[in-house]
């Protein structure tokens, strides 16, 4: 066995070779082992037969390209997820159930220098993308919670005030805050407390669209912000969230407790900043506290300054 073919069989990349009519002349074992098709049942066919999807996509444009004018190309996870249809070979995810891909497409030249056959190299990148996808996760979830943190609302709420004002649909935000929450802390531990938040965070979750978007201000308060709602329809959901805290058990250790939220809500102002809205469902939610918790209180918007 030469070196060559060595380095071709061993090395820890997919190697293609395609002939003009994208007939497969080269198979390495890399390919053979996340393919599951060895090099005998593949070499000789065309890769569009092998694999039809394959010629659906830019694919074929990016070969063309290579043949024409021997230019070097690359085929991007982050524009098109992979190239060959291959398994996760680092375990089964449900976010990547298929092997992460980044290739490149070079020409190969003859004895008279021209172009004759194409190499694809495929490369497995799946544990990069999962870890970035990670530390992604981990820039704007509550690691605590798993809702989202104080940055990312804030940041998704500038948004949502943007987008509301451009295309003129309604926006409101709760403010909810748990009731006694020091006492509890004090009275069962850090344990129960980080419980509680856990299980409140939960059945908010359950409760809130898909489109919402909650997360924990700090401490025992969170946020949700509702795109597309009217207040009316805010104060419904505010509602709906106080009763089903309320009867709801919380068990830790050995104790068991109800606990109760407090919510603000409003909806947006026309000359709204991102600090003016939330200081208006904070100032609703401190009302809903000074009046005897377990309550939702409003700072509706005057009807001359809705949007």
């Amino acid at each position: 066995m030469s070196e060559y073919h060595q380095i071709f069989n061993t090395i820890n990349l997919g190697l293609v070779v395609l002939d003009r009519e994208l007939t497969v002349t080269c198979w390495n074992r890399w390919m053979e082992l996340h393919s599951d098709i060895p090099a005998e049942r593949i070499i000789g066919r065309k890769i569009c037969d092998v694999f039809p999807a394959l010629c659906e996509n830019s694919f074929i444009r990016i070969v063309k390209s290579v043949f024409a004018f021997g230019n070097y190309a690359s085929y991007s996870q982050k524009l098109h997820k992979y190239l060959f249809p291959m398994k996760n070979p680092h375990g089964s995810s449900a976010l990547f159930p298929q092997m992460q891909q980044n290739c490149t497409f070079g020409p190969l030249r003859n004895d008279n220098k021209e172009i004759s056959a194409i190499y694809i190299t495929v490369q497995d990148v799946t544990d990069f993308v999962i870890y970035e996808h990670k530390l992604i996760q981990m820039a704007k979830v509550d690691g605590l919670t798993g809702v989202f943190n104080r940055r990312y609302l804030d940041t998704r709420l500038q948004e949502e005030l943007e987008r509301s004002r451009r295309h003129g649909n309604p926006l409101s935000i709760m403010m909810l805050d748990i009731d006694h929450f020091k006492e509890i802390n004090d009275t069962h531990g850090h344990i129960c407390g980080d419980y509680t938040l856990r299980k409140i965070s939960e059945l908010l979750l359950e409760l809130v669209r898909t489109s919402d978007i909650l997360g924990r201000y700090g401490g025992e308060e969170f946020c949700c912000i509702l795109p597309e709602t009217s207040f009316e329809q805010a104060l419904v959901l505010a509602e709906r969230c106080r009763t089903q805290v309320a009867a709801s058990q919380f068990s830790c250790t050995d104790h068991q407790s109800r606990v109760t939220v407090s919510i603000g809500v409003t909806d947006l102002h026309r000359d709204d900043t991102l600090d003016s809205i939330i200081k208006r469902a904070d100032d609703a939610l401190y009302q809903a506290k000074r009046t005897g918790r377990n309550r939702v209180c409003s700072s509706p918007v005057p009807v001359e300054n809705a949007t």
